[in-house]
């Protein structure tokens, strides 16, 4: 009986963590199944500066894909990602935080704020960074709600 019921709760804790990854991944912004179109989430952090991750340097965590510069950082990563994420799935922090609607991003344009890495649509004239930073702390708590409202659909 102890046997059956460890195999169960075995099975129970699987296939929770591939639910749990199935729906992160509905939920974050991916390109090619990539998060943050193959840009090295701890290059952010450790340079100031978004740079390319290569097809060497790969990780997956909790359903999400996330290229990396070199295999420091994908071991940097893997020792806390929750610290290198991107807020908000890697949708653009200004329009989670206006309307809480999922706007795409210009990876080369983001903010790290409190140890949190904030990425923006820049295009066409319109760069969301700039227009974050006026009202920074409303747009930051409203962009928390809205994401958590996401999380819960």
């Amino acid at each position: 009986m102890k046997k059956w019921y460890s195999v169960m709760l075995l099975f129970t804790a699987l296939s929770g963590f591939s639910q749990t990854d199935a729906f992160r991944a509905g939920h974050f912004n991916l390109d090619d199944g990539l998060a943050i179109k193959g840009y090295d989430p701890v290059s952010y952090f450790t340079l100031d500066k978004a740079v390319k991750g290569k097809t060497d340097f790969t990780c997956s965590y909790h359903g999400i894909t996330y290229r990396f510069a070199s295999a420091a950082d994908r071991e940097a990563f893997r020792g806390n990602p929750g610290k290198y994420e991107p807020q908000y799935g890697g949708w653009c922090a200004y329009a989670m935080g206006h309307d809480g609607t999922k706007v795409d991003v210009d990876p080369e344009t983001f903010k790290i704020s409190n140890g949190k890495l904030f990425l923006f649509y820049n295009k066409f004239f319109t760069n969301t960074l700039k227009t974050w930073n006026q009202d920074e702390t409303k747009l930051h708590a409203r962009a928390d709600m809205n994401w958590q409202k996401i999380l819960q659909q």
